[in-house]
């Protein structure tokens, strides 16, 4: 009877829970025996903690382990503990012993451990608390990425003000997360193939993408990704994950053509839990593909906090199950995710498979301009998360170590806001593509049908100018 109820027990703990009839028995009302009672399915801190003395002892405990036993076989403890045990292998032996059938040999368990390493070079304050590597022993270094993180928010701000007097689309800003996409162009190779999702402007910017390229595509022209300074990177992805498959693709490319190259993928915490990220990280793994990984982890996926989004204590540990190694680096400090990038994109090229890396960042600024953060999470939670913003905790340390000063700042400033509104006035005064131009890109040779629809759109645009 035990072990029935036992694998009836979903059935048994809703009814019971609810107040419904138990249907399993018959209809009658399900009363609770003093062992059920104690039958409990607990779940805290993500470590199962199964159940109680009776239905263990009867149902589940394998030969030879107590009640109060511990062991990393034992089913009841196997789970967030990197023990593989399969708890129904368990429950066929409990049957088989019941019926006196012969049990073969209970094999033995595989396990598996594994530790995130975090990394940080400069703290909140702008100090130094790990060992600086070679990347940033030259000023001149640390300068460069100080230079493109402040023009990509000058940058960003100029955008944000062209969408609130309607002469740009709706926009997703890079507020707080420059440090990301200025490590990235930072040390990525030339011929390296980069698939963006659409906060990574300073890589772009790095790699050869100008401003009004962007303007443009945020502005609805479709042009602005026909990148004329770097014509091998991917464009802007939004559709969630959607450039992870594509990345894996072109690794895989890269591989069979024995090249030196690496596809670097670029992915929120939200595209995590996509499929998409899932196959491909899957496939990077299993064929040891010359690819990165890097998951922008901002803390929001749009309305969605990170801790309501999956049970992993990080999203780096999700390349474990892939296969390959996961880290996490502090995203608002540029020198160590250079440096960390810069290592991931050596291993890749050297043959020796993939990584991922967790950049633990803040979003300061909302979704997009057409969302409204405040809804969600308090101005309180922006307010604190400013003091550990990217720019200011570099600028801090160049200031220390006597490479910065004011007049250097303002000169700065001056250069980055000329080079924006150059941008900006290149992209008010770009021509909109003619209506018809919307056929001219699906086919070789446009079907007959389209044919005739293209016609009368050209016809209908001469009738309107």
């Amino acid at each position: 009877m035990a072990e029935f109820l036992y694998l009836l027990r979903p059935h048994l703990t809703l009814s019971r829970w609810r107040g419904r009839k138990s249907t399993a028995l018959g209809g009658g009302q399900w009363r609770q025996t003093s062992w059920v009672r104690k039958y409990r399915w607990r779940m805290a801190n993500g470590r199962a903690a199964l159940l109680t003395a009776k239905a263990r002892k009867e149902c589940l405990l394998p030969t030879g382990l107590s009640e109060n036993s511990q062991n990393r076989s034992d089913p009841v403890f196997c789970m967030m503990r990197g023990t593989t045990t399969v708890t129904k292998e368990s429950e066929k032996r409990v049957r088989k012993q019941k019926k006196g059938a012969a049990v073969p040999p209970q094999q033995s368990h595989s396990s598996v451990h594994f530790d995130i390493h975090d990394h940080r070079i400069l703290d909140a304050d702008g100090c130094l608390v790990g060992r600086l590597p070679e990347c940033a022993k030259q000023p001149d270094q640390l300068i460069a990425l100080y230079r493109i993180m402040v023009k990509t928010r000058l940058f960003d701000e100029k955008a944000i003000a062209l969408q609130r007097r309607g002469q740009l689309g709706t926009y997703a800003s890079s507020l707080g997360q420059e440090a990301i996409g200025a490590a990235i162009g930072t040390v990525m190779a030339d011929d390296d193939v980069l698939f963006p999702a659409y906060r990574e402007y300073a890589a772009q910017f790095l790699r050869g993408v100008t401003m009004a390229d962007i303007l443009l595509y945020w502005g609805g022209n479709e042009q602005g990704m026909n990148f004329k300074g770097q014509r091998h990177d991917f464009p802007i992805c939004v559709p969630i994950a959607g450039q992870a498959p594509h990345a894996v693709g072109t690794a895989y490319a890269m591989k069979l053509c024995d090249e030196k190259r690496v596809a670097v993928c670029v992915i929120g915490d939200g595209g995590t839990s996509k499929g998409d990220f899932c196959e491909a990280i899957n496939a990077a793994g299993t064929w040891a593909l010359p690819i990165v990984f890097i998951v922008n982890n901002n803390g929001w996926a749009i309305s969605m906090p990170r801790k309501r989004q999956t049970g992993a204590e990080t999203l780096a540990q999700k390349a474990i199950a892939a296969g390959f190694p996961g880290e996490q680096v502090d995203g608002n400090d540029v020198i160590a995710l250079t440096d960390r990038i810069d290592q991931a994109l050596h291993k890749a090229r050297m043959g020796i498979g993939p990584t991922l890396i967790e950049a633990l960042t803040y979003r300061l600024c909302d979704h997009t301009t057409a969302d409204d953060a405040s809804r969600y999470r308090s101005g309180q939670e922006v307010k604190e998360q400013w003091h550990y913003e990217p720019i200011k905790r570099l600028r801090t340390y160049l200031n220390e170590i006597d490479c910065w000063s004011e007049s250097d700042e303002q000169e700065l400033l001056a250069s980055c806001h000329d080079e924006v509104e150059q941008a900006v006035s290149c992209y008010l005064n770009t021509p909109p593509q003619p209506p018809e131009s919307m056929f001219d890109y699906l086919y070789q040779s446009l079907p007959a049908a389209l044919e005739e629809q293209r016609a009368s759109v050209v016809q209908w645009s001469k009738g309107n100018e």
